[in-house]
């Protein structure tokens, strides 16, 4: 059985998987520009899942199983690999614990007005006048309640804060007061303080937030989007942005990235900017090499019992 890596790894993750798996083959490669050559072998491709088209996919003659070691899916050849009937799994659920602090230090960023604190700090700029908002008693909606936003609302929870949920079908779930479906997100982003997308990118959710849900929204909201920068409407955002329909918006993704200089979103002073790095730990690695050896012990043993099996047809 040979295993190729078009994805850089920790040389301690490497050890470990050698000396715990001693009758597979592995060939680790940091780019899939020098896996390529032994795509044709193999049998289990680890990647991150940017990497791959409808050739490189066609050329994997062997190939069973895709182990994607992040989250996102959205830009794999997704009919090649049906055709060819290939397992995928990703390593959902590893960035739910930085994901979420990071959404609860944003949060409390603009509530305590942590840049304005800071610039006036620079300026020596003493001024007690600036209004503070608590977060005890406030609603935050978060679009998506899988790990990352279940993590979330936990964490919300110990604020005393209400957190409403919003999913495919609108199925109660842990952590959540309230759960509308999909059809009903009216309903929950209305009544918010907070509102926060963790959603994917398919072909569902695509511009999923539209100018007339931010306008539904609070004049006091805060809108923060850490999922994929694809559910959003931009040029809408920036709209209700520039008019004030929101008070500020927290972005961490965006449809195209890096976000380009001389960007609105750059120079508003109701946004924070930051790039894509929400979901960013030193235990990124670990975390999905953990989901990675789990599943090959169910390849290996046949029991095909694999976490994280993303369905084709949905595409996540």
């Amino acid at each position: 059985m040979k295993i190729v890596t078009s994805c850089k790894m920790n040389s301690v993750i490497k050890k470990g998987l050698l000396e715990k798996y001693p009758n597979v083959d592995f060939s680790f490669h940091p780019t899939i520009k020098d896996a390529e050559p032994e795509l044709e072998s193999a049998e289990i491709l680890i990647t991150y899942g940017e990497d791959l088209n409808d050739e490189r996919i066609n050329k994997a003659h062997n190939l069973k199983w895709i182990m994607v070691v992040s989250a996102g899916v959205e830009k794999l050849p997704f009919e090649a690999i049906k055709q060819k009937n290939i397992l995928v799994t990703n390593a959902r659920g590893i960035h739910k614990t930085p994901m979420a602090e990071y959404t609860i230090a944003m949060i409390l960023q603009v509530s305590r007005k942590s840049k304005q604190l800071i610039e006036n700090e620079k300026q020596e700029i003493w001024d007690r006048t600036i209004k503070m908002m608590e977060i005890k008693g406030k609603v935050i909606t978060i679009i998506g309640t899988g790990a990352i936003g279940s993590e979330i609302a936990r964490l919300a929870k110990a604020f005393h804060m209400k957190t409403v949920g919003v999913n495919r079908s609108g199925h109660n779930c842990e952590w959540f007061d309230e759960v509308f479906s999909v059809n009903e997100i009216d309903q929950a982003i209305g009544q918010s303080d907070f509102v926060v997308s963790v959603l994917p990118s398919t072909p569902e959710t695509y511009h999923l937030l539209k100018e007339d849900h931010f306008v539904k929204m609070k004049k006091e909201a805060v809108f923060i989007s850490i999922g994929r920068g694809n559910v959003v409407d931009e040029n809408a955002l920036i709209k209700v942005l520039k008019a004030g329909e929101i008070s500020h918006a927290v972005l961490d993704v965006f449809e195209h990235e890096p976000l380009p200089k001389g960007h609105p979103f750059w120079n508003m002073e109701n946004v924070t900017v930051t790039p894509h790095i929400s979901g960013l730990s030193s235990l990124y690695q670990p975390r999905g090499f953990e989901i990675f050896e789990y599943n090959l012990e169910q390849y290996l043993s046949g029991e095909n019992n694999f976490k994280n099996i993303i369905d084709l047809d949905r595409r996540y």
